[in-house]
């Protein structure tokens, strides 16, 4: 939709590939319409950097929940880089009028790979020296790997990136492995269901994706890595799991934005590990679609969970028996419908998700997915 409507041909070949005609580096045509990002957090924070480059006026539109998110954590970097860019109170709709692109080097005050990749991709249009963004964590990278593949001159540290002007971008052909998120609740659920078993191929396993595996494994999850391979210029494999008898851990905030958006599964399968497992560090999650802590703590505790909520995160009082059930409340949000329908499907009785509409956001197939999955 948003390419369409900035002039891009894409049409869909079949139910797996897509073709886009490209414009050019700044070959972007302003629409007199606003452009709807949907629920889309990330399109809304990462166009602006692309938009910055352009010929026009743009203004970004999103619903209700996007309309909430904090947007001026681009458009701070983004304005010292000359980019005319104004939120409404911080939030959007977002105005954007594409100028003089000025290099900066930029520090990250919180750990965002959405605010990262706008400016790095602002950083192509500027007109001459080095774009960096120093972060306080390493976040997820893919932004710089797809960059890197199209002749972008990048830099890559541990804890920042930097990019140099271009004048094209050569794309060609792109694979894209199997996203990591998606595979994650089928791979909780497999854990928690006794006598379980699940292959998963061509998912992608870049290191600041996977971490929920790391924290998996610690608990005592059995989760094996084989057929390792590149997939689209991405590190990427297949992965068995099997269902495993779980001890409660820890997890801290330098691990949170490996899997920041797998943390309400990571609560699930806290509930149901034997001792305590503690989350710190995660106030972003109070950011999100909505209240990530609160909507974990309260639905879950309304199924029979012991759980609390912390400013940054909870605590969870593991007992390694199926929860209750009941209703849960995805209050709009992609991340705990999913986490909801998985906690029925481990649970005694079964869980009513309010809200269930919501995983097409992220997931539109889900909940046919998992019926073949669980009944195959």
């Amino acid at each position: 939709g948003a390419a369409r409507a900035l002039g891009v041909r894409v049409y869909e070949a079949d139910a797996e590939t897509l073709h886009v005609f490209g414009v050019g580096l700044r070959g972007l045509r302003a629409p007199r319409e606003p452009i709807d990002c949907g629920n889309a957090g990330t399109l809304m924070r990462l166009l602006p950097g692309i938009l910055a480059g352009q010929d026009g006026r743009f203004e970004l539109t999103g619903d209700e929940s996007l309309s909430t998110r904090p947007m001026e954590r681009i458009a701070e970097p983004l304005r010292r880089m000359g980019v005319a860019i104004e939120t409404t109170d911080g939030h959007a709709p977002l105005t954007i009028e594409g100028g003089d692109v000025q290099p900066i080097s930029y520090e990250l005050p919180v750990a965002s790979a959405q605010v990262k990749s706008a400016v790095l991709l602002a950083g192509l249009f500027a007109r001459e020296g080095e774009t960096t963004v120093v972060e306080p964590l390493p976040t997820r990278d893919h932004t710089e790997t797809m960059l890197e593949a199209g002749g972008v001159r990048i830099r890559r540290r541990q804890k920042s990136a930097s990019v140099w002007p271009v004048e094209r971008l050569e794309l060609g052909e792109i694979e894209i492995p199997g996203d990591f998120s998606s595979a994650a609740p089928l791979i909780v659920a497999t854990t928690l269901l006794a006598g379980s078993e699940l292959t998963v191929h061509g998912v992608n396993l870049n290191p600041r994706r996977i971490g929920l595996l790391d924290v998996l494994e610690r608990m005592g999850g059995r989760v094996t890595v084989f057929n390792r391979r590149r997939i689209g210029g991405e590190a990427g494999g297949d992965l068995d799991v099997r269902a495993a008898e779980l001890v409660g851990t820890e997890v801290n905030a330098h691990e949170v934005p490996l899997l920041v958006d797998e943390l309400p599964l990571f609560a699930l399968l806290a509930v149901h590990a034997r001792g305590d497992s503690v989350l710190r560090g995660a106030a972003e999650l109070r950011a999100k679609e909505t209240d990530r802590i609160e909507a974990v703590v309260d639905g879950l505790r309304r199924l029979g969970a012991h759980i609390r909520a912390t400013e940054d995160g909870f605590v969870v009082r593991g007992v390694p028996t199926r929860l209750r059930g009941g209703s849960m409340d995805s209050r709009g949000d992609h991340r705990i419908a999913i986490l909801a329908a998985i906690a029925g499907l481990v649970s005694r009785e079964g869980v009513e998700v309010e809200g269930a509409e919501s995983v097409a956001v992220s997931f539109p197939g889900f909940y046919d997915l998992l019926a073949r999955v669980v009944n195959p």
